[in-house]
């Protein structure tokens, strides 16, 4: 009966996507999550070091900010042109570049990155796994502050509902899940909590690649949950109509990482 004094629905906030300007120069809450994330991240990996203080050399954690930026970027907007809008970007190549308007792909991100500390174990002469295992702990904090961002520029929103948290977002008609705060809940901050218990709470660190199978299988089956709530994508058409690209990219992740945490290793003699 309680249910019935709710609000059918809430109105999005007031909130600028723009958190100053000077001149022609904006400073936008989208970017500042990219910039937290990372720089919180490179804190946090600081910490995790001292769990596996062989997995990264000291001249290679000062420089893996460089490296996961450039990954990051360049993965995740190529990720979203490829995946998600090609037709549209390649009638207007000019705003491929325009990432302050948002447009970002975790999946395109994730190749970005393992390609990039790929590189950069090849280039400090790091083994890949122990390093990526690490960065697969940090992961969810840019998770969490990349989809309060989408929450902030109103955009990855729902799908309609009535639900009493429902929230109507701007130049909507109705009342859609507020989509980006269930997958900050999950995949930010209940996969964060799961990735630090298994690194610190567990033998999973000295096996190389199972926390990283870890990371691929929580991310990958929170974000096919959550993809039931948010708005259908368009691009696949009818024979996806039940399937979102989210869920359809999140597939191979899932076997991936059941993979790795089940595979076994040989140990040396």
């Amino acid at each position: 009966m309680f249910l019935s004094f709710l609000p059918l629905s809430i109105v999005f906030p007031s909130i600028d996507p723009i958190i100053f300007s000077i001149g022609p120069v904006s400073i936008r809450w989208y970017a500042l999550s990219y910039v937290a994330g990372i720089l919180i991240g490179w804190w946090y990996l600081g910490i995790l070091r001292k769990k596996s203080p062989d997995a990264i050399s000291q001249k290679a954690y000062d420089d893996i900010i460089v490296w996961i930026i450039l990954g990051v970027l360049l993965g995740g907007r190529l990720g979203y042109v490829l995946f998600y809008n090609l037709g549209h970007y390649l009638s207007n190549p000019s705003q491929i570049i325009a990432i302050w308007n948002g447009g970002m792909s975790f999946h395109g991100g994730l190749i970005g990155v393992i390609l990039a500390i790929y590189l950069l174990c090849r280039f400090y002469r790091l083994k890949f796994w122990p390093v990526v295992d690490l960065l697969a702990c940090v992961g969810p904090i840019g998770l969490f502050l990349g989809r309060i961002a989408n929450f902030i520029n109103a955009e990855l929103y729902g799908r309609v509902s009535d639900v009493p948290w429902a929230v109507v977002f701007p130049n909507e008609p109705f009342a859609r899940h507020p989509s980006q705060l269930y997958e900050a809940g999950l995949e930010g901050v209940i996969l964060f909590l799961i990735m630090t218990f298994f690194a610190f709470r567990s033998d999973l660190i000295k096996k190389p690649g199972a926390l990283s199978g870890m990371f691929l299988v929580g991310y990958s089956a929170f974000r096919s949950f959550i993809e039931m709530f948010r708005e259908p994508d368009s691009q696949l058409g009818f024979l996806f109509s039940h399937t979102t690209m989210g869920q359809l990219l999140s597939l191979p992740m899932f076997v991936l990482g059941l993979y790795l945490l089940f595979r076994p290793v040989q140990r040396k003699s």
